[in-house]
């Protein structure tokens, strides 16, 4: 018996293709001697707006509904009638364990499965959220299982596709953060710096301006001091906000006294000073070496300067400064500021020792102190 577009009396588009099978030739036999129980079943499923399929008899022959067609890609004109594993032979093999379950009479659930299939040419990695029920005969017996199935393939990717935009969000949110973070830090280490240079600058000009024996002296020695310091900051700028390697440092304050002669020899390891410590160390030497060059060793020919530093481990650290073959040398009577930079201010802010020695041969600077720890760079 043909139905036209209805089969067993629902209206579907998948009749035609009940319709177009020889059940006769099949172990359920002809539709006209179906049980009423297995039409009723065909019946429900027919009419279900869900998408749903069910397997029947000892081979699973497939039925499903109009719901359920856009699952099976180009196996849409091969699948009604056949036995399961004819139709989905690539995801027999996952969905076996779930068959089992249920036609041994336990229900089934599994959510979001991922299948690998090949329904469209090709092979694709799909996801399904679905349900085997046990189907029972007239006789009480499981002889089908019943599939109420969703595909998730799309919510999956939605999903992994959120999740990746929100680790992606996360993850520039952690960068401003540190951003943020890092600039507080260059932000309060300018404004300690600004502090200390201030303070130097203040101390600069009160203590030349005491000590100078005219304006004209007083503004010379001023200008001199405060470009120092000046070139001192640049390198800070250059190299680091917080640190300055020593040798970068010491050249800056010499450059304004090499003469082109090699008569300055500057000897140590590559150390990084903190901004405070290479302010002021930049200073000192500035002053040592306006000294030699007005009255010590640079003031001659043949006069030599020795400069040598060393870091000892952990955070020792001695710097040196050795004029040799100058003028003979006699002690000041009075010590202006230059001195008391190079000494008071200088072992201050190394936590240690350091003194300027007037010996006849030459003048002699000595430092023993302690090294900024490099977390310690921002204070």
């Amino acid at each position: 018996m043909k139905y036209g577009d209805e089969f067993l009396g629902v209206k579907c588009d998948v009749a035609r293709h009940l319709n177009a099978v020889d059940w006769a030739a099949t172990p359920l036999g002809p539709v006209e001697d179906w049980t009423l129980s297995f039409k009723s079943i065909v019946r429900t499923a027919l009419s279900s707006r869900q998408p749903m399929s069910f397997w029947w008899g000892d081979d699973l022959l497939q039925f499903h509904n109009d719901a359920y067609v856009p699952m099976l890609g180009n196996r849409v004109d091969h699948s009604v009638g056949r036995p399961f594993r004819e139709v989905w032979p690539d995801v027999w093999d996952a969905v076996y364990p779930f068959i089992q379950t249920a036609l041994s009479g336990e229900g089934t659930w599994q959510e979001n499965l991922p299948l690998v299939m090949k329904r469209h040419g090709y092979e694709e990695q799909t996801y399904w959220t679905f349900s085997y029920s046990p189907l029972y005969d007239d006789d009480g017996r499981v002889a089908g299982l019943l599939n109420t199935v969703t595909e998730t393939t799309q919510a999956v990717a939605d999903r992994k596709g959120l999740e990746e935009a929100y680790l992606d969000t996360q993850k520039h949110l952690d960068e401003r953060a540190r951003y943020e973070g890092e600039l507080k830090l260059v932000n309060r280490e300018l404004a300690h710096r600004m502090k200390n240079t201030l303070s130097m600058v203040q101390a600069i000009v009160s203590q030349s301006l005491r000590n100078a024996s005219s304006v004209a002296d007083a503004s010379a020695i001023i200008a001199a001091r405060i470009q120092t310091l000046a070139k001192a900051q640049d390198l800070l700028t250059g190299m680091s906000v917080t640190a300055a390697e020593i040798t970068a440092i010491t050249d800056a304050a010499l450059a304004p006294h090499r003469d082109g002669a090699d008569r300055i020899q500057l000897t140590g390891p590559s150390v990084y000073l903190s901004a405070q410590q290479a302010l002021g160390l930049s200073l000192a030497v500035h002053e040592l070496a306006t000294n030699a060059t007005k009255y010590g060793a640079l003031s001659v020919p043949q006069g030599r300067v020795d400069i040598t530093w060393s870091h000892q481990s952990g955070d020792d650290f001695t710097f040196d400064w050795r004029e040799r073959q100058g003028p003979h040398v006699v002690e000041p009577t009075r010590r202006g500021f230059g001195s008391r930079l190079t000494e008071r201010i200088v072992s201050d802010l190394f936590k240690g020792q350091a003194k300027i020695d007037f010996a006849p041969d030459g003048v002699a600077f000595s430092l023993v102190g302690k090294l900024h720890q490099m977390a310690d760079l921002d204070h």
